[in-house]
């Protein structure tokens, strides 16, 4: 009789197995929090900006290999556009032909992105944080999620206004983040650079305390696999070579704009 229960158990944990989702397609919704200073400018223009932005992304996943990329926005204007004292101010979706290549089983991270018409092909590994478990839980899409945080050292970009100038400046940045991860989807993929983290698919994050928010508004499990492909190119980039190329095209930018019109 034991030996039957076990031999039992043991088919109940392997139909277990089979029965989670290691692939998939997820839509999530982007919302970020716009910040603005316009510092000796024309007043009453703060208020002119829009608070927030959103857009849609998509995430496909299998085979221990991910591809994020923009989805195809509903509207392709969305945003602000107006003029005021001379200047042009149009919000326009930068990354919007990005492409992000993961591979879990290698640690590789591939980019194409694209920056005044240009392209370039970013060679990565995946960077890990270190997560701490909460044990609560919430149901996302039907998926029972439990909840990680971590938190961030990078730097970031601050760009500033003064009387008719950008001026750029990188900085330290701290950023708390929260993941709530699907536990009977085994697989470590998430939202944007957040993928080979967790032990499950995350299908909602915040990044710093809401400024930049990710949520999965739909799930398939029938994903067309054959899209997941590493981007190619002649000439590879490493982070910190594209970084310094990057540096380079927004002064190059900033030269352009002075004396005339200004466009953000």
């Amino acid at each position: 009789m034991k030996k039957l229960l076990t031999a039992a158990c043991a088919v109940l944990f392997a139909t277990l197995i089979q029965a989670q989702q290691n692939q998939g397609k997820v839509t999530y919704g982007r919302t970020v929090k716009l910040q603005f200073s316009f510092a000796g400018m024309p007043g009453g223009m703060e208020q002119q900006m829009p608070t927030t932005r959103t857009d849609k992304f998509e995430l496909t996943f299998g085979n221990n290999q991910s591809l994020w990329k923009a989805a195809e926005q509903e509207n392709e204007d969305d945003g602000f556009s107006g003029n005021n004292g001379g200047m042009q101010i149009r919000m326009m979706v930068a990354g919007s032909n990005d492409v992000m290549y993961t591979n879990f089983e290698t640690g590789k991270k591939v980019e194409r992105r694209e920056l005044f018409d240009k392209t370039f092909i970013v060679d990565d590994t995946i960077s890990k944080l270190k997560w701490k478990m909460t044990g609560e839980t919430k149901t996302i899409l039907d998926h029972n999620c439990m909840k990680a945080t971590a938190v961030r050292f990078s730097k970031r970009t601050s760009m500033n206004m003064d009387n008719g100038v950008m001026t750029r400046k990188e900085i330290d940045d701290t950023s708390n983040i929260v993941a709530w991860f699907a536990s009977d989807i085994p697989v470590s993929a998430g939202p944007s650079e957040f993928q080979g983290q967790l032990p499950g698919l995350i299908l909602e994050l915040s990044v710093k305390d809401g400024d930049q928010v990710y949520t999965a508004l739909s799930l398939s499990d029938k994903p067309d696999l054959s899209v997941i492909k590493e981007p190619s190119g002649k000439k590879r980039y490493t982070p910190e070579e594209f970084r310094q190329e990057r540096e380079k095209m927004m002064k190059e930018m900033n030269r352009n704009n002075q004396g005339g019109r200004q466009v953000i």
